[in-house]
């Protein structure tokens, strides 16, 4: 098993939920652990978010699923991380904070470089910020 934290569309309820892509792919459907954080900068890609590692920035929500293993190629698939191949997201093991304690887990940050231009999601929440954005557009 791998712990894993989502803040973007891997989240529940996202269009990338990662507990839909276990049962289209047949795979044991993984165990939410609960919320964490992690110091970055969430922007607006548009359809996703994108989040830059930051020890100096605010807190990014997202939440920690424990996930069976052959669960990780399909969310390297969803995150186009290929072996050999750059990509704008990268698969990296990173502390998280849950309940005041330090997890390890995987997750799926951006290059700072990846970023100029966009907009910045300050409340470091996907989900809140795109339920608003939406709401907005409508």
């Amino acid at each position: 098993m791998t712990r894993v934290f989502v803040y973007g569309t891997l989240r529940a309820g996202e269009v990338n939920d990662l507990n839909a892509a276990a049962r289209e792919h047949g795979i044991a459907a993984p165990t939410l652990l609960g919320t964490a954080t992690i110091a970055g900068r969430l922007y607006d890609f548009g359809a996703y978010p994108g989040l830059v590692l930051d020890p100096q920035a605010g807190p990014v929500v997202g939440d920690i699923y424990e996930v069976p293993d052959a669960l990780v190629p399909v969310l390297d698939e969803i995150e186009e991380i290929y072996p050999g191949q750059s990509s704008l997201f990268v698969s990296e093991q990173h502390t998280v904070l849950h309940d005041g304690q330090r997890v390890n887990c995987l997750l799926y940050p951006v290059a700072d470089a990846a970023v100029p231009g966009l907009p910045r999601i300050e409340s470091g929440d996907w989900v809140a910020y795109r339920k608003s954005r939406d709401t907005a557009a409508a």
